[in-house]
């Protein structure tokens, strides 16, 4: 594989930063990860950074170097992070449990796979063109599909997230075929608020996301003004061997099968290690694959 990629969280007119974000990647699969700790509720920077840990701890497991089934892998690893959240609140008495929006982006074999959960976004872009975005778990983005008397006061009002006391909803998607030169983008809605999606696309698709990313975050900055939101994005552009590939980009072709690569730091994920134990994942794997095929025969 060869990408470049770029990633930046600046805070904005709040108390603290409860944005995390970060990469990883073996020789032959690479994972995004962004989650946005809800303001609100108690310690979203630990709900958030739970997310984090958990998924690239799954991924560092299970990715060697290939994941045997990306949309699999996605679920239980979103499934795990909401349940260690869970965990955390519950082994310290909180009343309020932490809560955070998530979304992942998984490539391999050229092609990208993703799942969120809340209203931190993915765009997938070709040449300025948007092939796909997200859709916030939000009233103002599905009203039709969830409607109760809330949304209309406040349309922004997201009804999932990891670390509620309900099961999240979550959507998945992909696989995408990736091409030379196109940019995926994972944001928190300090970004995707300040700047509407043309924009977006079009800064993204002049200049490098090393250029591209911190001029969009500063813009949002500082449209946002005083009371701006926390602003986090990680940029990534696909290249393929050849003269078109930039010299800058990351290429995995000189790992070996069983190394690994990340930006996120290690967590302190060992009072959780039964959870994240074989046995638990293969219950976990067992519970997503029969809900997979419930769906799918649903959609019959």
């Amino acid at each position: 594989m060869k990408f470049s990629v770029f990633q930046l969280s600046r805070r904005g007119g709040r108390e603290k930063n409860e944005d995390r974000m970060g990469y990883c990647y073996t020789r032959a699969a690479c994972l995004l990860v962004l989650a946005d700790g809800m303001g609100g509720h108690a310690e979203g920077e630990v709900a958030a950074q739970i997310a984090l840990h958990t998924v690239s701890a799954l991924f560092q497991r299970e990715a060697t170097p290939l994941l045997a089934d990306p949309q699999v892998f996605l679920a239980q690893a979103l499934l795990q992070a909401h349940r260690q959240i869970l965990r955390y609140a519950s082994e310290r008495g909180m009343r309020d449990t932490p809560r955070t929006t998530l979304v992942v982006a998984l490539l391999q074999q050229g092609q990208v796979h993703w799942i969120h959960c809340g209203d931190s976004r993915l765009y997938l872009a070709r040449q300025g063109a948007l092939l796909a975005r997200t859709r916030d778990h939000s009233y103002s983005e599905m009203g039709q599909r969830v409607d109760p008397p809330q949304a209309s006061t406040n349309r922004n009002l997201l009804f999932t997230c990891l670390g509620s006391p309900s099961r999240p909803i979550y959507d998945l998607a992909g696989p995408y075929p990736l091409a030379q030169g196109d940019r995926l983008l994972l944001c928190s809605d300090g970004l995707w608020d300040s700047l509407d999606d043309a924009e977006l696309l079009g800064a993204l698709a002049r200049e490098p996301v090393s250029l591209s990313v911190p001029r969009l975050v500063d813009t949002a900055l500082r449209r946002g003004g005083s009371s701006s939101d926390n602003v986090t994005a990680i940029g990534l552009e696909w290249e393929t061997p050849g003269p078109e590939a930039s010299p800058e980009g990351i290429s995995t072709d000189e790992l070996e099968d069983d190394m690994f690569q990340s930006t996120i730091q290690p967590g302190p994920l060992a009072e959780f290690e039964d959870e994240l134990s074989d046995a638990a994942i293969e219950r976990s794997i067992a519970e997503i694959n029969a809900a997979i095929r419930r769906s799918a025969e649903r959609k019959r």
